[in-house]
């Protein structure tokens, strides 16, 4: 078990801080109920320090070289690496997923500062033909400034490095809030932030809720917003940030698509695998799976011999492959959910409730859910939860007007051994990215991701130089010679 972090502080603008308020925010882990530790909250007067160092520092980390950037978020990279288990022990105490997951995610995290750095030194402008002879022009790319970054809880320290990595990179600063409930992670990598070489004020941590949130991001002392979260948080957030640059990836809702000549075995490996990852919560999970006809016995029977395999307990346990919900609100959801699925008709053939007898009341069994009917909440709204819920269609044409229906368009899936059918599902699918034949939680820390324009599910992308681009503006210079 990991040590209780116990009260901590804010870090502001190279130390952890105080705050400038009395209230603490009292922290319970959802592994076994106990408080591990609380938190500040902070005030308006912290908001305003934060983003006063982020800005001071941020003039002078834009005019250091590329290279010299480059050389300390590589340290960085290797600094987390080398306290990578402390880190993740930390991380599992706090959210609650299995502790290989969570070394997993500290590794990847460590992983994008060193390809941020390469990517930072390589990201070069163009000189561009002018209809005047007498003049030249060049472009290249300058960092837009100080950002308020938002993250989820579901991924504490990798979803902090998904934009801090690329923004040190370019040259920006960063006021981070990271929810309070799960901000130790985050806090405590701070110190090896630190100690590799970040200089200070470019990366300060407020922990906080939503009223933190707001008046962060409406900060005149802020120029952009980076957001990972629910497409509710996200439409308020961009209502209120008026014209700031802003990166904003929100919910999603699948779907993993079976086709007639599919490998079904893979399939239902993939389908188990994004339901039961992080214990479902993650915005490209198992949401809905869509079966045409004829494989759908063979399909749900594989499922539930894969779902066999999942252990559902303790999350520092070795053995244990599916660790506690986090919290209160994600449970409910899913008794909301499979509640409404049975009334409407559809049949849980494996799971569907919460495990007596554990450390807490968050540890829900690994659910199955077949013939799940379109309109329930199961099909219609991101459960976030280990379910797999199977939707039958008797054409192509049936599933993709059923996938498309949605209004989330962030990732899915599709198993074919025809490339044919691959190729017209990956341009059909009206969302950000499309995997064929893996699961629809696959990602590279490469790939760039995000939702699908005219979808409620964010823009920008998250992902090899497509963040540094997004965190940078492209300046133009003209000359006469």
């Amino acid at each position: 078990m990991a040590e209780y972090p116990g009260d901590v502080r804010l870090f502001i603008n190279g130390s952890y801080a105080d705050g400038a308020g009395e209230a603490r925010q009292q922290v319970r882990s959802p592994a076994n109920g106990e408080v591990i530790g609380s938190v500040p909250v902070p005030v308006e007067a912290d908001i305003d320090a934060a983003v006063a160092a982020a800005n001071a520092a941020q003039g002078r980390w834009g005019r250091t070289g590329v290279w010299e950037r480059a050389k300390v978020c590589h340290a960085i990279g290797d600094a987390l690496m080398a306290r990578c288990e402390e880190l993740a022990r930390l991380q599992t105490l706090e959210q609650g997923k299995p502790l290989q997951e969570s070394r997993d995610d500290i590794a990847e995290a460590a992983t994008l500062f060193h390809l941020h750095a390469e990517d930072a030194v390589r990201l070069t402008g163009e000189t561009l033909p002018s209809t005047d002879p007498r003049k030249r022009m060049w472009t290249f790319y300058r960092p837009v400034g100080t950002w308020a970054i938002i993250t989820p809880w579901n991924y504490p320290l990798l979803m902090f490095a998904e934009f801090v990595a690329p923004g040190l990179a370019t040259g920006n600063a960063h006021v981070v809030k990271p929810p309070a409930h799960t901000a130790f992670t985050v806090l405590a990598a701070m110190e090896v932030l630190a100690e590799a070489g970040l200089p200070d004020g470019l990366v300060n941590i407020l922990p906080g809720e939503g009223t933190t949130g707001a008046a962060l991001v409406t900060h005149p002392g802020i120029h952009a917003i980076g957001f990972i979260g629910s497409s509710a948080t996200g439409a308020k957030i961009q209502a209120s940030a008026g014209l700031r640059r802003s990166i904003m990836e929100c919910s999603g809702n699948g779907p993993l698509i079976v086709l007639g000549d599919a490998d079904l075995e893979a399939a239902a490996k993939a389908a188990v695998y994004g339901a039961a990852l992080c214990s479902g919560q993650v915005c490209c999970a198992t949401e809905r799976v869509l079966v045409e006809r004829g494989v759908h016995d063979a399909f749900v029977g594989a499922v539930l011999a894969e779902a066999d395999a999942v252990r559902l307990g303790d999350p520092f346990d070795a053995s244990t492959t599916l660790g506690p919900l986090n919290n209160e609100a994600v449970a409910a959801k899913m008794d909301r959910h499979l509640a409404d699925g049975e009334r409407r008709g559809a049949d849980l053939l494996r799971g569907g409730r919460r495990r007596a007898g554990q450390p807490t009341d968050l540890y829900y069994e690994f659910t199955v859910a077949d013939r799940v009917p379109v309109g329930s909440l199961l099909a219609t709204e991101e459960s976030f939860g280990p379910v797999v819920p199977v939707i039958t269609a008797d054409s192509e044409d049936e599933l993709l007007g059923i996938a498309n229906s949605d209004p989330l368009g962030l990732q899915a899936a599709v198993f074919t051994r025809d490339i044919s059918k691959a190729y017209r599902f990956v341009e059909e699918l009206e969302v950000g990215q499309v995997v064929v034949n893996d699961s629809t939680c696959w990602w590279d820390i490469n790939m760039p991701f995000g939702g699908a324009g005219g979808r409620r599910t964010g823009w920008g992308r998250i992902g090899g130089k497509h963040t540094l681009l997004g965190m940078t503006d492209l300046r133009t210079g003209a000359i006469q010679l």
